[in-house]
């Protein structure tokens, strides 16, 4: 009724035939708005209130004129504007949080009033408003987030924020500026957010349809074999054969499956993947749309060149000028030890590394064994420090009363094969003290689930990411290799610093169209939905589709 309403009063302004009254309207100059209009506007209203100073921000830089009419005409943006919010439930927000202005009343009203030039004027500056303050709390959860992070102390995310200023968007919507970014459109700012709401569009259905068949365990089973858990199975991976044969294609499907939720491709029906097959899509849902959440957080691009680690993937890449370079596992920290989320600059890459022992392990785990062996230290290859480096007796300091608090000393490994630290650490300088490093456990990255360290990540490929990045500052793999086998500490800075994120998906669809699910090791997603879904209703289904593997 809305759209209907905006499109006949559009339409009939502009066609011929009017009236006499109907032309004078249309050729009087447009009315401007007293900014105490639109500022008690949206303090009348507390959903409205707190983005009062992007209806400040808007109407100022345009001088207090209407933004939503034209020669007296409301703009097709508005029906654009009004369409993209009636379908805020693909998007797994909730149209009803944005429709809290009657616009049909509105618009008829103003229809109503083409007699009355001075009552015509009224119902515009109200209408105009009204879709400004519509836009701005629309938009606010669309492009920023509906749970802000940085309000939110029980959201774990310090990754830089998305810095989008909402009245530039909108006057991007009405052509009074250009964008790089996909404003006027109404359009996603990154492709993987697009990618997900196509993958909700498509768990959607599946829902609609009763959901999938729930799949037995049946470890024993070979290709080639027929057992009726095999007709359960071809239907959950949507295969178009149903029968009970377990055949190629079958096991083609359930390794592809598999590998999109971090299994290894084994092609078995185990434990582990049954539990995963049978989770309702209710739950894969919701965890598609809480990743859609952490993208609004996103800046709103990333730099030309960066590092980006995805912690419940356990993997890093490297993008240079926007394409994946470099792709290699990691390991992150354990539940207890979780590897915090948060995004910095890369800029030094250290080769043959001291290890500085965190005064918790310190504390916790090293100083009651070096506490109750004196030669523990010697046959560790480690020493105790002051801060200026000067070599300290083991023996004068009393391990059971350490805290971080007034740990002053240095406890670090040397150089060599026995370092935790491996051969090479990334540092990218931050206040919780994490980076990147080697490791002399290298049998590790062959888990699926590598969530082992302290907090800081381990990589699979240190020195191929240290030629990579050291390339542009002299350094080939030769030159790495004989200064880390020389055993003295030596720090390269980087020719340009590099943007570092350190980031939570648990959902995500790759190029292929393959939707790939993750388990929530630190809760995160726990945290998120307890607070997300208490704002939004999103039980609105959805028609597009997508490809690959579900």
């Amino acid at each position: 009724l809305i759209l209907a309403g905006v499109s006949s009063i559009a339409f009939a302004s502009a066609c011929g035939g009017k009236s006499k009254q109907e032309r004078e309207i249309a050729n009087k100059p447009q009315p401007t708005l007293d900014s105490t209009y639109y500022i008690s506007y949206m303090n009348s209203d507390p959903k409205l209130k707190e983005h009062t100073d992007w209806a400040k921000k808007f109407y100022r830089e345009r001088e207090y004129r209407l933004g939503w009419f034209k020669n007296n005409v409301i703009v097709p943006q508005a029906m654009e504007m009004l369409t993209m919010i009636s379908k805020a439930g693909e998007e797994g927000l909730d149209p009803k949080k944005y429709q809290f202005k009657d616009f049909d009343t509105m618009f008829a009203n103003l229809d109503a009033a083409k007699s009355d030039s001075a009552k015509f004027t009224t119902i515009q500056k109200e209408i105009d408003v009204a879709l400004s303050s519509t836009y701005f709390v629309w938009a606010s959860d669309y492009y920023r987030g509906v749970v802000m992070p940085r309000e939110n102390k029980e959201i774990e995310w310090d990754v830089k924020s998305n810095k989008i200023k909402l009245h530039k968007a909108l006057m991007t919507v009405l052509n009074e500026r250009e964008s790089k970014y996909s404003y006027a459109s109404f359009s996603p700012l990154h492709p993987d957010y697009a990618r997900l709401k196509s993958a909700l569009a498509a768990y959607r259905k599946i829902q609609i349809s009763g959901g999938w068949p729930k799949v037995s365990s049946s470890p024993k089973l070979k290709e080639g074999q027929s057992a009726p858990v095999v007709s359960a199975l071809k239907k959950r991976l949507g295969l178009s054969s149903t029968d009970s044969s377990f055949n190629a294609e079958a096991v083609s499907a359930l390794k592809a499956f598999q590998s999109a939720q971090g299994l290894r491709p084994d092609g078995a029906l185990g434990a582990e993947t049954v539990k995963l097959l049978n989770v309702p899509v209710d739950q894969r849902i919701k965890q598609i749309i809480l990743n859609m959440e952490r993208w609004r957080w996103i800046p709103k691009s990333f730099e030309e060149d960066y590092l980006i680690v995805n912690i419940p993937e356990y993997r890093l890449r490297v993008y240079e000028k926007g394409k994946e370079q470099l792709s290699m596992n990691v390991i992150v920290g354990k539940t207890m030890n979780s590897t915090p989320i948060f995004s910095d600059k890369m800029e030094n890459v250290v080769l043959a590394p001291y290890w500085n022992v965190p005064a918790s392990i310190v504390r916790d785990e090293l100083g009651p064994k070096i506490s109750a062996d004196p030669g523990y230290l010697d046959r560790s290859n480690m020493e105790l420090v002051d801060a200026k480096g000067n070599q300290v007796s083991p023996s004068q300091i009393d391990w059971s009363s350490v805290t971080r608090e007034n740990w002053k000393y240095i406890l670090r490994k040397k150089p060599g094969p026995k370092n935790d630290l491996g051969d090479v650490k990334f540092i990218f300088p931050n206040t919780n003290d994490i980076y990147l490093h080697d490791t002399p456990h290298d049998e590790l990255f062959s888990q699926t689930k590598r969530d082992f360290s302290h907090g800081c990540v381990r990589v699979e490929k240190p020195l191929e990411l240290a030629e990579y990045l050291l390339r542009p500052v002299g350094w080939n793999m030769s030159k790495i290799q004989s200064t880390i086998a020389g055993g003295v500490e030596k720090h390269v800075k980087l020719k340009q610093v590099l943007p570092v994120y350190l980031v939570y998906f648990t959902a995500w669809v790759d190029d292929n169209g393959n939707v790939h699910f993750r388990d929530d090791i630190y809760g995160h997603d726990r945290t998120l939905a307890q607070q997300y879904f208490n704002e939004v209703s999103a039980n609105v289904p959805a028609r597009s589709t997508v490809k690959g593997n579900l």
